[in-house]
């Protein structure tokens, strides 16, 4: 197993290469730029009255927005964005800062892209992990109990509750709570902007920790309503293959009980897949689908400081998040693979040459 870490160790850099190229490359050709916005906002115009820059800003040419502007103020901008230089030559220096973590500072911020990651993940961890822990919490004991009453009405009425629960999108759920909860018509139990109140440094440690859950619910709430579908016929579906194994049937001939079968021969193997998609499972719902409940709720995370970093052009910020969440992902992927083999050591990734 050993030889098998240090090969995928091994890969971990060279995949987050070819990811950073892809992805520069696209960057490059995407139309608009920095300097163009610059220029627009200057210029008292907006982003399209500018044209554009050859290769998304890589190579300066005339700008019809900057007509009127003195050249020496052009090339100054351009020089501060250092587009002045080829686009391979400022990938190799990009590359070379991330190797030392270092990303740089934001284009329209003047702040370090380190300290914006640290600002915003606050937000973020707190939606991803509690949605993940509930997610879990509830969606493993729904999957066992739908499998140990398979084809009953219980069954049968909890699939179309979750089945529901999952056609319903995140934002218009999180827009319904608001109406109902946040003072939107009805009732006003919870908070509606941001993740503690504006007086939270004078609070008791009760009272913070009391408002920051209450803040937390509306939004977590939305995130986890349709996120119970995939875990729990998952689990169902890993328990229903376990319990018609011949094991299982030998088990409850020796007159073991019920619970002993399930949770002491089935649980151990039914859990294998679920438990191994942990990791990935708290990434995709940490960095992935929460813009617009962050929107909506006025949470200032890490989705909406993606999306204003890509709509402005803020590459640092484009770069060193892709840079450092890749790298977090491929280390959880290879994480993943090593609960597989805890969780059951018959399962060696080393013997099958992977």
């Amino acid at each position: 197993m050993i030889a098998y870490v240090v090969r995928r160790l091994a890969l971990i850099p060279l995949t987050l290469f070819g990811i950073m190229v892809v992805n520069f490359a696209v960057a490059q050709l995407a139309p608009g730029g920095p300097v163009d916005l610059m220029v627009a906002r200057v210029k008292g115009m907006t982003h399209d009255t500018g044209s554009r820059v050859a290769g998304g800003g890589g190579e300066t040419i005339t700008y019809r927005g900057a007509q009127g502007l003195d050249p020496a103020f052009l090339k100054e901008i351009t020089h501060q964005f250092g587009f002045d230089r080829p686009p391979g030559e400022r990938f190799v220096s990009m590359m070379g800062h991330y190797l030392r973590f270092d990303f740089g500072k934001s284009f329209y911020r003047d702040v370090s892209v380190v300290d914006l990651l640290l600002e915003k993940m606050p937000v973020s961890v707190s939606l991803g992990l509690w949605s993940t822990l509930i997610i879990y919490l509830v969606s493993v004991p729904l999957g066992i109990a739908k499998a140990v009453r398979d084809g009953s009405r219980f069954d049968i009425l909890s699939s179309w509750a979750v089945i529901v629960g999952h056609a319903i999108p995140s934002f218009l759920f999180a827009i319904v709570l608001i109406v109902l909860f946040a003072g939107g018509k009805y009732l006003a139990w919870f908070p509606l902007r941001g993740l503690t109140s504006p007086d939270w440094q004078q609070m008791s440690w009760f009272g913070r920790i009391f408002d920051y859950l209450r803040h937390l619910v509306l939004p977590v709430t939305a995130l986890v309503i349709g996120g119970f579908a995939g875990l729990t016929m998952l689990t169902k579906n890993c328990f229903l293959e376990e319990i018609n194994k011949q094991y299982v049937v030998t088990a409850r001939a020796k007159g073991l009980t019920e619970n002993r079968v399930l949770y002491g021969h089935v649980f151990r193997n039914a859990m294998l897949l679920v438990i191994a998609g942990f990791p990935s499972a708290l990434v995709g719902i940490l960095f992935t689908g929460a813009l617009l409940i962050e929107i909506i709720f006025s949470l200032d995370g890490i989705g909406l400081l993606g999306y204003e970093a890509v709509v402005n052009r803020d590459y640092p910020v484009m770069f060193g998040t892709l840079y450092m969440f890749s790298l977090l992902g491929l280390v959880l992927n290879l994480i993943s693979d090593l609960t597989y083999h805890f969780v059951d050591p018959r399962i060696d990734f080393e013997t099958r040459g992977m």
